[in-house]
């Protein structure tokens, strides 16, 4: 049977060529049909409304833009889409909202997950990258080799449907949060007269990500008091960090608000403690 593909933005694109790839029969739509038609020319059935694409197909696969557009296609689809049909919704979305969805399809004989990914378009095109889901176990590890297949590597993170919401937004909240640290790199290179491509080749022989996992679960769970880098020594770098670039007349954009956390801990009491604890949540 065919598979049906909603939204053919750029992620969207990619898995419907790495379908394609792999001998599927694929229905496309999306709601500017521009952005589907050139589909065509690879094999597949592009159409003009959601509810044609998805008449008959065995499984519904879906990537748009956030809860409302997801909300908007689909309800519409409740009285096509049979019992038993799969839909799988690529979407990165919040967490209440997506347990909502679930719970609703669910009521309607529907087999809805939640399956966000950690890939570019080139990832989708290629089959390789991460995808993470959660739900109902036995249904995972029935879809798991089909979405493998479109993936790479598929990872379940336990039963509650909106779990894999989490996740995908505390990995998001760490690659669009590096983005802001990075701008301050960028906004103190040019302070002192270094050209930001010269002081981001810093990282070609730096890599600070192999520190991430030893950093995430120290702030997650300590020992805070057992330091390798105390809270006030973090804390003066991040003084002749801002004071510099001012003297320059640039204004550093993330490092205020770490300098705010770290001034907290040091208020606490937690100057010698190790770097991380200025960051946990909760302080208890």
């Amino acid at each position: 049977m065919s598979i049906a593909f909603l939204g053919t933005g750029l992620m969207g694109t990619g898995f419907v060529l790495r379908q394609v790839a792999l001998g599927e029969r694929v229905h496309a739509w999306n709601r500017n049909p521009a952005r589907a038609q050139p589909l065509a020319a690879h094999g597949v059935q592009v159409f003009d409304s959601a509810a044609d694409a998805v008449r008959g197909v065995a499984r519904v696969h879906v990537s748009l833009a956030d809860d409302a557009s997801v909300d908007a296609v689909l309800e519409p689809l409740a009285a096509v889409l049979p019992e038993g049909t799969w839909v799988v919704d690529h979407t990165t979305t919040a967490t209440t909202p997506t347990a909502e969805r679930a719970a609703r399809w669910r009521a309607r004989g529907v087999r809805f997950l939640h399956a966000p990914v950690f890939m570019g378009p080139a990832n989708c095109h290629e089959g390789t990258g991460v995808l993470i889901l959660s739900g109902d176990r036995a249904e995972c590890d029935e879809i798991t080799p089909v979405l493998a297949r479109m993936t790479g590597k598929v990872v379940w993170l336990g039963e509650q449907p909106e779990r894999a919401a989490s996740f995908k937004l505390f990995g998001n909240l760490v690659l669009v949060g590096l983005g802001g640290v990075l701008g301050d790199v960028a906004r103190l290179a040019h302070a002192v007269g270094i050209p930001p491509a010269e002081a981001m080749g810093l990282f070609a022989s730096f890599n600070p990500g192999a520190m991430l996992p030893a950093r995430a679960a120290k702030i997650a769970a300590g020992p805070w008091d057992q330091p390798t880098f105390e809270v006030a020594m973090a804390r003066k770098d991040v003084r002749l960090m801002i004071e510099e670039a001012a003297r320059h007349g640039v204004d550093l954009a993330v490092m205020p608000a770490v300098a705010a956390l770290q001034d907290a801990a040091i208020a606490r009491g937690e100057a010698g403690w190790d770097t991380t604890a200025a960051f946990r949540w909760p302080l208890a």
